[in-house]
């Protein structure tokens, strides 16, 4: 079935995640689905949403409705960013291109994954909408003053920096199958691709995907390793990021905070935003649910900054509990890589109709008419208490 076609069958992010799981090999799958360790954070995502409750505020008048939020100076239509998703050409031929242009068609901002498979000056024309870069920090300040430089002058309107992948992982379903980029194959692996034949046919014609904007900028002498490993900071501190900001002068975001006491050094750093994130559950097995931590960060920036925050978010409802708690707008990760393996571009615009149909529908049932009017009140924890 043609995978366009295949969308008339799509009606949540949890049909896109079934599709996904029949459509690519089962290495990748892993990749894309699994968290670290035991994967108890990945859990835990998921499991807060169900412990938060919202309370109806009806009968109001809701016949007229906005999804609006302005962030930076800037209008957005609906409170969404697609986050930035490593290795984003091995779910989709060039997907990194297809969540741009399906990022584009919603008006909503993209962020390009550092760890992406196509170049800056390609990801940029994809699409006419506001697009982000994200940046895993090099072990070396000469390299990062030139991935600000080049992200710069490519046009980037905003720069993330991921400051929670000081070491890597044990992503134990990766280790298992083998993962790597550029792929090593195996016979394991060649069955498992042979019995996926929608994948091998789209990524024929690309060849094998590899991770070409990562080992764009060199980061240390001739000869240094190429693994990513070698290419993560184990040494970022605030006073890198500090730094930083003297380096970037468009709005800098710090992505991957999830303890509040981190709030004050981030003001004091000077960014314009955090990203309240867990990695979606990929790196520190164990760690506190973003969604449960929110109201934290909330109640320590005071209204100084804008709050983003990503790490399990499947439906609309997920997305109006966060704002509710005083988020300004949710990224959404596995969402956007469930939706781009199933059909491209085609594919992503169609699951972000879904989550703003069901935040439209959530808002509505709760009585209220734009983003600005929810607040705490609308929401209880399981139990009853606020």
């Amino acid at each position: 079935m043609n995978a366009v076609r295949r969308l008339k069958q799509i009606h949540s992010i949890a049909d896109f995640r079934e599709r996904a799981r029949r459509t690519l090999p089962r290495m990748v799958f892993d990749y894309v689905d699994g968290g670290s360790g035991t994967e108890s954070t990945l859990r835990e995502n998921m499991a807060a949403f169900e412990r938060i409750r919202l309370v109806s505020a009806a009968p109001v008048d809701v016949s007229r409705r906005s999804l609006a939020i302005t962030l930076f100076g800037r209008e957005f239509p609906l409170p969404l960013i697609v986050a930035p998703l490593g290795l984003a050409s091995s779910f989709w031929a060039k997907g990194e291109l297809a969540l741009a242009r399906g990022a584009a068609r919603h008006g909503i901002p993209w962020v390009l994954s550092n760890n992406a498979s196509v170049m800056l000056d390609e990801a940029m024309a994809a699409g006419e909408g506001p697009k982000w870069f994200q940046l895993y920090v090099p072990p070396n300040r000469e390299a990062t003053k030139t991935w600000a430089r080049l992200a710069r002058e490519a046009g980037f309107e905003a720069l993330q920096i991921t400051v929670d992948t000081a070491v890597p992982s044990r992503r134990l379903r990766d280790m298992r199958h083998g993962f790597a980029m550029p792929f090593a194959w195996t016979p394991a692996k060649l069955f498992d691709v042979a019995t996926h034949p929608d994948w091998t046919r789209r990524m024929r014609p690309y060849g094998i995907p590899r991770p070409q904007l990562m080992f764009h900028v060199p980061w240390g002498p001739e000869g240094a390793p190429l693994e990513m490993r070698a290419r993560l900071s184990p040494a970022l501190d605030w006073d890198l990021i500090r730094w930083f900001r003297d380096e970037w002068t468009a709005p800098l975001m710090v992505k991957g905070l999830s303890d509040p006491r981190q709030a004050e050094a981030a003001l004091d750093a000077g960014v314009d935003a955090i990203v309240v994130s867990n990695h979606g559950g990929r790196q520190l097995d164990g760690a506190v649910a973003t969604i449960d931590i929110l109201p934290e960060f909330v109640a320590e920036v005071g209204g100084k900054l804008p709050i983003l925050i990503d790490s399990g978010f499947r439906t609309g409802t997920d997305v109006v509990k966060a704002l509710a708690l005083g988020a300004t707008a949710v990224q959404v990760g596995r969402a956007a890589a469930y939706a781009v393996a199933t059909a491209g571009e085609e594919g992503v615009a169609h699951a972000l109709s879904i989550l703003r149909a069901e935040i439209d529908a959530t808002m509505a049932l709760c009585g209220v008419t734009k983003i600005n009017d929810l607040n705490a009140r609308l929401v209880r924890r399981r139990g009853g208490e606020p």
